[in-house]
C-alpha cells in the first residue's frame, strides 16, 4: 500500500494516505489522483459496476468508496470451467481532512470511472473552548 507522499507537503499532514484497501483476490479498485490549484481529482476505475452499487462516504475525515458486483446472470445449467470476472466487493479509503464536508465533494460516474473532486482547504487548528461554571458561596 505504498502511496507517494506528495500531498503531505501542502497540509503537512497525511492527506490522501491510503488507509483501507480491501480488494478481493480477483478484484481491485485502481485510483489516479491529480492535484490542481484549488482541488484534487480522484478517478476510481470501476469497470462493470453499476452506479447504484457504488457508495462514497465521508466520515471523520476519511473518504471511503466501496462497490459491489453480484452475478446477475446466474445459469441454471452447465458448470463453469473457468470464471475470471470479479464478483464481490472492493473498497478504498483515503484521509482527506476533517475540514472537508460532504457538501464540498463532487462526484460523477461515467463509463466505469468514478470521478471525485475534493477541494483544498486550509487545515484549521481545533480551538478548545473553555466554559467556566460559576461557583456560589
Amino acid at each position: 500500500m505504498f502511496m507517494p507522499r506528495i500531498f503531505n507537503d501542502y497540509f503537512n499532514d497525511t492527506l490522501f494516505d491510503d488507509v483501507f484497501n480491501t480488494p478481493s483476490t480477483n478484484g481491485n479498485m485502481n485510483v489516479d489522483i491529480q492535484e490542481f490549484e484549488n482541488h484534487y481529482l480522484l478517478d476510481f476505475e470501476l469497470p462493470g459496476f453499476k452506479k447504484e452499487n457504488i457508495k462514497a462516504e465521508l466520515r471523520d475525515g476519511y473518504l471511503t468508496v466501496s462497490a459491489t458486483r453480484n452475478d446477475d446472470n446466474e445459469q441454471s445449467e452447465g458448470n463453469y470451467i473457468r470464471r475470471e470476472r470479479f464478483m464481490g466487493q472492493v473498497a478504498r479509503s483515503f484521509y482527506v481532512g476533517e475540514q472537508i464536508t460532504q457538501e464540498d465533494i463532487k462526484a460523477r460516474f461515467d463509463n466505469g470511472i468514478l470521478t471525485i473532486e475534493v477541494p483544498k482547504k486550509e487545515k484549521v487548528e481545533k480551538v478548545e473552548d473553555k466554559h467556566y461554571i460559576s461557583i456560589e458561596g
